[in-house]
């Protein structure tokens, strides 16, 4: 099997390439090669019976889909995009990596020879959906209304997704991941960064700024559960979507402020103690349109999966990057 991750540089793509090397295999079948792309070269890789092949470049690029497509991956990981904030600062440059690039990927599947019909994982977000929301969590045949221009392109690829699946060019599914947190590494330029910098940051001894308050709410999981995800995703049989190819990925629904008792439950007062205060008007106006609560239901009968409870994300941060002990 040839496995091809689209956006390998970003965190959760070297995650994902790191848990399909040390697997050896996907949904059973060994994998005997795999493509890391994205626009800085992935970081080198060595697998032990895997053949492993490194490209950097543009998706939007005129040809560039066609050259990655002519490889014949059996299946791609679709997670190249730019995030949230900066879709929303540069409007063209958004509209050309995350929509431009998606639609790139599909016609070069269209395009090429016959009896080639990939299943691709597209990464969704729950930024599709926009208010009014309803009071209840959000299901899967909630209505479409994007308050961002990040929420429309993916919103767009998902219709890509489900048209290009039902005309059999591809065998798509689309997972709208939570905000994954705790993010580790330095901050992106994504507007729901802060929630993973305010766990992170005070783990690491460093001092972390809230630009919101404590109310906001949020839907989350880890990054160690969006791998999950993405592995079942491309191992399932999609046949019980239907036309419905994109799901709403279970996860947590908690307040900024639960989220820093749950620290201060896992790490003490001192570390809690480390979050400073500082509202950001610009952050606030894009979080307080995004949805807070979902109902997962769908994905979960599925087989997918997240925890349980936001103290188990901080702990997943703690085991997976910090060596499962608190520093200092």
């Amino acid at each position: 099997m040839h496995v091809m991750v689209l956006g390998a540089a970003g965190m959760v793509g070297r995650k994902l390439t790191d848990r399909l090397l040390a697997d050896g295999h996907l949904g059973g079948t060994a994998i005997s090669a795999m493509t890391l792309f994205d626009v800085v070269t992935p970081a080198a890789r060595e697998g032990e019976r895997i053949e492993i092949r490194t490209h950097a470049g543009d998706l939007a690029a005129p040809g560039q889909a066609e050259q990655l497509v002519a490889m014949r991956p059996d299946v791609i990981f679709h997670l190249a995009a730019i995030v949230s904030g900066e879709a929303e600062t540069d409007f063209e440059k958004g509209y050309r990596v995350n929509l431009d690039g998606t639609r790139g990927i599909f016609e070069a599947v269209r395009h090429s020879e016959a009896a080639y019909c990939p299943r691709i994982v597209f990464t969704s977000s729950i930024a599709v959906f926009g208010a009014p929301f309803p009071g209840s969590g959000i299901a899967d045949e909630f209505h479409h209304t994007p308050l961002t221009s990040y929420g429309t392109q993916k919103a767009i690829g998902e219709l890509l997704l489900a048209d290009y699946s039902r005309r059999g060019i591809l065998d798509g599914i689309g997972i709208r991941l939570p905000t994954i947190c705790v993010r580790p590494g330095l901050a992106n330029k994504a507007a729901s960064g802060f929630f993973s910098s305010i766990i992170r940051e005070p783990l690491n001894g460093r001092e972390a700024v809230l630009p919101v308050t404590e109310t906001v709410r949020h839907w989350h999981a880890s990054p160690r559960a969006a791998v999950a995800f993405l592995l079942h995703a491309a191992t399932m049989d999609t046949a019980p979507l239907g036309n419905r190819r994109s799901l709403t990925m279970p996860g947590l629904s908690v307040t900024v402020g639960e989220q820093i008792a749950a620290l201060r439950e896992v790490a003490g007062e001192r570390v809690a103690n480390l979050i400073r205060r500082e509202p950001d008007p610009a952050i606030d106006a894009i979080v307080s349109g995004w949805p807070e609560r979902f109902d997962a239901a769908r994905a979960q009968s599925l087989g997918f999966k997240a925890e349980a409870n936001f103290a188990e994300i901080i702990r997943v941060y703690i085991d997976d990057e910090l060596g499962g002990r608190l520093p200092g």
